[in-house]
């Protein structure tokens, strides 16, 4: 099932790793992966996607040396192999105008300051992803045991009451 990716990116190790180790419950039906770049990221993506593998959610952070993670968030949602993946910005550093641009432009769907906590952190990821399946599986019973088990049932139960109209 694992068709789908997680990439988290930060250029602070220690960070990444401890959102990795955050988020680890979730690879057993997910890639999960880790960048410390940009550049990295976009090689992860284009590596995944030459293997049929779609992001799903990324987290990315804001300050980082080659580029700023709103930057990198407006161009992935610029690329339709990219537009239609959950963007969280995990970030203590960017300003009121950041995050503006950030929702405007790179159509953010979440914001999650450092430092954050596990439980909180993990609950955001899984009603992304759950958003993310229900958008673009067929098959959402396969879903049910591994995420928002409510809103995928609403989804099904909506989607076969307008397949019924």
């Amino acid at each position: 099932m694992n068709k789908y990716m997680i990439l988290c990116v930060d250029d602070e190790r220690e960070v990444l790793d401890s959102v990795v180790q955050d988020l680890d419950c979730f690879e057993q039906d997910f890639v999960l992966e880790a960048a410390e770049s940009v550049s990295e990221a976009r090689q992860v993506i284009d590596d995944y996607c030459q293997q049929d593998i779609h992001l799903a959610l990324i987290l990315c952070d804001h300050i980082m040396p080659e580029q700023t993670g709103i930057q990198f968030l407006i161009e992935m949602n610029q690329n339709p192999d990219t537009a239609a993946t959950r963007k969280v910005l995990l970030t203590g550093q960017a300003g009121l105008e950041d995050t503006i641009e950030a929702v405007n432009h790179a159509s953010l769907d979440f914001y999650v300051a450092k430092p954050w906590q596990g439980d909180q952190l993990r609950q955001m990821v899984k009603d992304q992803l759950t958003q993310y399946i229900i958008d673009h599986e067929t098959d959402l019973m396969a879903w049910v045991q591994i995420l928002d088990a409510e809103k995928i049932l609403n989804a099904m139960a909506a989607k076969r009451t307008t397949f019924g109209e």
